[in-house]
């Protein structure tokens, strides 16, 4: 009896692929290309990366979205454990229902909605917009993904092992940290990880609550993308692209070593 993949199964792989990252492929491709059309190939050439490196417009606004992505997404992982955490382990709590569907509400809600809400709430309180209001938007946006990920790891997790720190003495908290939290460590990454890259990848919510000095990279892509796409472009998506695509593989090699010690 046949247990390999037939053909029909390799091909159906294979086409899933190229249908995803065939136009990435491209992408990365032509941004090497000498041409300034983007549909015209004339040769490999790193001129764009060197314009790209003389652009302070661009590489401000690269600055500002790893910033916020580094804080939103920190955030958003500390407060999406504590929900988890608060979901997971106190049981049937009067308001438990309303909780858990404001920090679900996200996942479904539209971000054009999300992201007018929170103008309004800025304009509210009279705050300013800028660098601090959109990382607030992102942390708050992604928290619900964050607490998604994290509180499928705590429902698994064996509490006895916490409960017998505690019977030798650890206090709980000590205890969560020395055991829960390493052993839920790969379920925080991935949720960190997940958040950071939704940070990234905003455009709506960031356009409603950004400010003077507060041009995130999408944004700034946008608005060249309406006036033409230049090599230039393809040149900061590559280097993007090549910065997910490390963390992704830092992380699989780190979650490999703790899988296999030896």
């Amino acid at each position: 009896m046949r247990t390999g993949p037939t053909v029909f199964n390799r091909l159906s792989v294979g086409l899933g692929l190229a249908f995803l990252y065939a136009p990435i492929a491209l992408l990365i491709l032509y941004s090497f290309n000498a041409s300034r059309l983007v549909t015209v190939w004339a040769g490999f050439s790193t001129r764009w990366y060197a314009a790209l490196a003389q652009d302070d417009q661009m590489l401000d606004a690269v600055w500002v979205t790893l910033r916020v992505g580094l804080i939103s997404a920190s955030l958003a992982t500390v407060l999406g454990t504590l929900a988890a955490v608060a979901l997971v382990r106190s049981g049937r709590f009067r308001g438990r229902a309303l909780f858990s569907g404001m920090i679900y509400a996200p996942l479904v809600m539209p971000e054009v909605i999300l992201g007018l809400s929170l103008l309004l709430l800025f304009v509210a309180l009279g705050l300013p917009r800028g660098f601090w209001t959109v990382t607030v938007s992102h942390a708050t946006v992604t928290l619900c993904y964050a607490t998604v990920v994290i509180q499928a790891r705590l429902a698994s997790f064996d509490v006895s092992l916490e409960e017998a720190a505690q019977d030798l003495g650890c206090p709980p908290l000590m205890a969560f940290v020395k055991v829960t939290l390493p052993n839920i460590a790969p379920a925080v990454a991935a949720a960190w990880m997940l958040a950071f890259t939704l940070s990234l990848d905003d455009l709506v919510i960031a356009s409603f609550t950004s400010g003077p000095g507060a041009t995130t990279l999408p944004m700034r892509l946008y608005s060249q993308v309406r006036l033409g796409v230049n090599p230039e472009i393809n040149a900061v998506s590559t280097l993007l692209i090549a910065v997910v695509g490390m963390g992704v593989l830092a992380a699989g090699l780190i979650q490999r070593r703790r899988e296999n010690p030896g």
